[in-house]
């Protein structure tokens, strides 16, 4: 079955900048599947972060954090990456990697996930 973890997760100050990182593994190859990045505080809903192509030729950024994440994969080491940069205190949040067939922004959606990573942006 497909396996994902995170890591890179940690405590920056505003304007810094971090890298994630997602391991996948299982029975079938990673460049399957699209793969997105959501995050998630207490009490609220899991919101969309990014995602990316099979291929890794086609992205797409929720809009607070549009020029300012990158989303990339290497699907020769099954990894997948999220750099973020000039972070603020609203990204602070759990950061989770999914998995999945289809391209949405939608967490329910994907069918796999990482136990996820704390990002934590002080001001």
């Amino acid at each position: 079955q497909v396996r994902l973890v995170e890591s890179g997760g940690g405590l920056v100050q505003a304007g810094g900048s971090l890298r994630l990182s997602c391991a996948v593994s299982g029975y079938t190859l990673s460049s399957y599947y699209v793969m997105a990045w959501f995050r998630q505080t207490p009490g609220e809903k899991r919101e969309f972060v990014a995602h990316i192509s099979r291929s890794g030729g086609s992205t797409n950024y929720a809009d607070s954090v549009k020029g300012r994440f990158t989303i990339s994969r290497d699907n020769a080491k099954n990894t997948m990456s999220l750099q973020m940069i000039s972070l603020k205190p609203e990204d602070t949040a759990v950061y989770y990697c999914a998995a999945g067939n289809v391209a949405v922004d939608t967490a329910n959606l994907y069918d796999y996930w990482g136990q996820g990573t704390q990002v934590t942006v002080s001001s």
